[in-house]
C-alpha cells in the first residue's frame, strides 16, 4: 500500500511497537505495582514498583536516545545541503541556525530553502512548527526514527 502523502498536518511518527504496546504495557505495569505496593506493603511490592519504574525509564531513553542521534544526523544533512544551496553571503551564517531550526527545515525542498533559511536568520525566527508552515513544497523525510 502506498504511503500517504506526508505534510505538516501528519508529519509526526507513530511507531506503534513503541507508542502502541511497549509504552501502554509499562505504564500499566507502573500503575499495577503503585496498587499492589498501596494494597499491600512490602519490600518485595516496593522491589517491583522500582523495577516497573525502571523499565519505563529505559523505554523512554531508548526512544529518546535514538530521536537524539537522528537529530544529529539531521542537522549535520542540512549544514551539507546548506553549503551547497546558499548564496556565499548566507552561506557564512549556517553556524548561526540551531539544530531545532535545522531540523524543521530539513522538509523543504531544494529549491525553497534558501529563502526559508534567509527568513529564518532575517527574522530570528525559532519556533519549529512556524518554520515548518513556511515550506510550501513539503519534502517527505520517510525514514525517521
Amino acid at each position: 500500500m502506498a504511503e500517504k502523502k506526508q505534510s505538516f498536518e501528519n508529519h509526526t511518527k507513530f511507531v506503534p511497537l513503541f507508542h502502541g504496546i511497549v509504552l501502554p504495557a509499562l505504564t500499566v505495569n507502573v500503575l499495577w505495582t503503585v496498587y499492589r505496593l498501596y494494597r499491600y506493603p512490602a519490600a518485595d511490592t516496593a522491589m517491583h514498583f522500582v523495577l516497573a519504574l525502571t523499565l519505563l525509564a529505559f523505554a523512554f531513553n531508548a526512544r529518546v536516545t535514538a530521536l537524539r542521534v537522528q537529530d544529529r544526523v539531521i542537522r549535520l544533512e542540512m549544514r551539507l545541503r546548506l553549503r551547497e544551496l546558499l548564496s556565499s553571503d548566507l552561506r557564512g551564517r549556517i553556524e548561526e541556525l540551531t539544530p531545532r531550526q535545522l531540523i524543521a527545515m530539513r522538509f523543504a525542498s531544494d529549491a525553497e530553502l534558501p529563502g526559508i533559511a534567509a527568513q529564518v536568520l532575517r527574522d530570528k525566527i525559532e519556533d519549529g512548527k512556524t518554520i515548518k508552515r513556511l515550506i510550501r513544497d513539503w519534502q517527505a523525510d520517510n525514514l525517521r526514527a
